[in-house]
């Protein structure tokens, strides 16, 4: 049988460095110590903010500190919980962080609320009384935006004294589908067994052997729709906080929060998700080329990242950071040095699959620390894509925090999923160009299809049931597992079409496969940013002039611009329906290359 090593079996240059956060669980408890200090020097400008410029000035530099040092709290316990979800004093460590963050964010509710008590003519003013305020124009700018829907300090300090409580559904589903959650083995057609973890389902549904995909994709939804109830109890807790916290804070609605509260006009989620419409046909088209090369009578959910090709080379870690930093080098000599040493030096990535170890991948860090990673690795062109993804999110973040003060550097999820997918974009063209073996050229073109199959196929799709899951509670109505699961399988049968048999149950459990289902109205923007990722790196590629410094630029712009504006600067115009379109012409094109390749 094909196992997954325990945690304390990998070695430690393919683990992430907590310690260079802190040089151990001591450390990390004095910072705690300190933390409640901090805490209380920050609560006590509470109500004296209208004694002027110095005192907000202060304020917020204690606030500032506070939040620095929370993050920094928060990123140590979560490292070691998600690579070891079974860990219980990991477990305790990163229940204790989130807690300590919800405190935080009570005792420093009454900031944003006193400010816009005092005026935003006096606020300006203020900014050139005192230097330590000069650079708040954008933030003064963004919080008279949100005035509206900023609530007194009184509310406002409850409803951060409520997010630890009301985050329990995110936290339980999380925990259910990463620690409690067994699935069975996958089963080759030998009879050779594959273990089935949260860590190898990729490397499965994209396996040879077409019984280790069936058994693995099949074993991986059963065990979800066996806690069915459960996580659509747990995804619906998770609906019902953001219909709260809309309606708390005068949104019209769940999505108006998601999309208002970072400056994101509603036609871009509604052209999205019709130009996506529209194109379904290229979809269809693909479906059916896979299932006439394969073969297959019926063609299913589990074959649609059936290799075509005959490339079985593994691609080790290190030669993954080679052919990746190869193809980020039109941005410069800095940027691929800092991802070199990220990976190789300074183990910013937890690589490799272990038991416990959290589904997906994702980039964290905060505004004192160097970036950090998590996946599992699988030693293929669908992971060397993932490492590329995230390192994109992760220089994003390097750059953002050398180049702006603490209280622009977080850029927002509508503007991360620009950078990841574009380092996606150059690392796919960079391989084209430099492996010219068709299978390996055929290779390359699937692992692009399965990047837009997850970003412009699914996830548009659990748009559209997110949208229509929030309506729901938002009318009153109930959300039961079997609610969702039809609408799950109503939504993707007509994404794929007449030429795949869909297996309703496996398939419209999809929506408890990613947490980030969690996070209100989050999976568009996967979409929209492959599409303004594609028009920067056409841009870069085709030699624009200026195109290089323009997307460098964007990066180290963080929260300082409104993000549309910040893309448009870069380059590309999310306003309109043109840049998904564009992206679409670009999937077309894999698919007529594909069809060359096949013969």
């Amino acid at each position: 049988m094909s196992t997954v090593p325990p945690r304390n079996e990998i070695p430690v240059q393919y683990t992430w460095d907590a310690s260079s956060i802190y040089p151990s669980d001591e450390a990390w408890e004095a910072a705690i110590v300190a933390l409640d200090e901090q805490l209380t020097q920050a609560a006590s400008y509470r109500g004296r903010l209208t004694e002027g410029a110095a005192t907000v000035a202060e304020a917020l530099n204690a606030v500032e500190t506070v939040y620095r040092n929370a993050s920094k709290i928060f990123n140590y316990a979560m490292m070691f919980y998600t690579v070891d979800s079974n860990n219980q004093s990991a477990a305790a460590k990163f229940d204790r962080a989130r807690s300590f963050f919800g405190k935080a964010q009570a005792m420093t509710a009454f900031i944003r609320p006193e400010m816009i008590a005092i005026g935003f003519d006096t606020l300006r003013q203020w900014r050139h009384e005192d230097d330590r305020l000069a650079h708040l124009g954008h933030y003064l700018e963004l919080l008279e935006k949100q005035q509206t829907h900023v609530r007194s300090a009184e509310v406002e300090q409850v409803l951060g004294m409520a997010q630890d409580m009301i985050g329990t559904a995110t936290s339980t589903g999380g925990v259910l589908v990463n620690t409690d959650l067994k699935f069975a083995a996958a089963v080759a057609s030998d009879g050779t067994t594959h273990e089935l973890t949260q860590g190898t389902i990729d490397a499965l549904v994209t396996h040879s052997d077409r019984e280790v995909r069936r058994t693995a994709f099949e074993s991986y939804a059963d065990g979800h729709l066996t806690y069915k109830n459960t996580l659509a109890t747990s995804l619906a807790g998770a609906i019902k906080r953001d219909v709260f916290n809309a309606r708390v804070r005068g949104y019209q609605s769940s999505l108006d929060a998601a999309l208002t509260s970072n400056h994101i006009p509603h036609e871009v989620f509604h052209n999205l998700i019709a130009t996506y419409k529209a194109n379904l046909p290229t979809w269809h088209r693909y479906w059916r080329l896979r299932k006439q090369i394969l073969g297959y009578e019926q063609f299913h959910a589990y074959d649609v990242k059936a290799p075509l090709n005959q490339v079985d080379q593994p691609i080790s870690y290190e030669q993954a950071v080679d052919w990746i930093a190869d193809g980020m080098r039109p941005l410069g000599d800095e940027y691929v040095s800092v991802l070199q040493r990220g990976c190789l030096e300074e183990r910013w990535v937890d690589v490799y699959p272990n038991q416990g170890k959290r589904m997906g991948a994702f980039s964290s860090g905060s505004y004192d620390t160097h970036p950090f990673i998590m996946m599992s690795y699988n030693d293929n062109l669908f992971s060397l894509s993932t490492l590329a993804h995230e390192l994109g999110h992760s220089l994003h973040s390097y750059y953002s925090r050398k180049t702006q003060p603490f209280v622009y550097a977080n850029y927002g999820l509508f503007a991360a999923e620009v950078a990841s997918n574009f380092n996606q974009a150059l690392v796919r063209d960079h391989l084209l160009k430099t492996h010219t073996d068709p299978q390996m050229q055929i290779a390359i073109i699937e692992e692009a299809m399965s990047n837009f199959h997850r970003y412009f196929f699914i996830m548009p799709n659990l748009a559209r049931f997110e949208l229509e899951t929030h309506e729901r509670v938002e009318r009153g109505q109930a959300l039961t597992a079997d609610d969702m699961i039809n609408l799950a399988a109503d939504l993707f049968s007509e994404g794929f079409g007449p030429d795949v048999t869909v297996d309703r149950e496996r398939v419209g459990i999809i929506w408890a496969q990613f947490q980030h289902m969690y996070m209100n109205f989050y999976v568009y923007q996967y979409a929209t940013g492959i599409s303004g990722a594609h028009a920067l790196a056409q841009g870069i590629l085709d030699g624009k002039p200026g195109a290089v410094e323009s997307y460098l630029n964007f990066l180290k712009s963080g929260g300082s611009m409104y993000p549309l504006e910040a893309l448009k600067m870069a380059g590309a115009d999310l306003t309109t329906p043109q840049a998904v379109e564009t992206t679409f012409a670009v999937l077309a094109s894999y698919v007529d290359r594909l069809e060359q390749l096949l013969g």
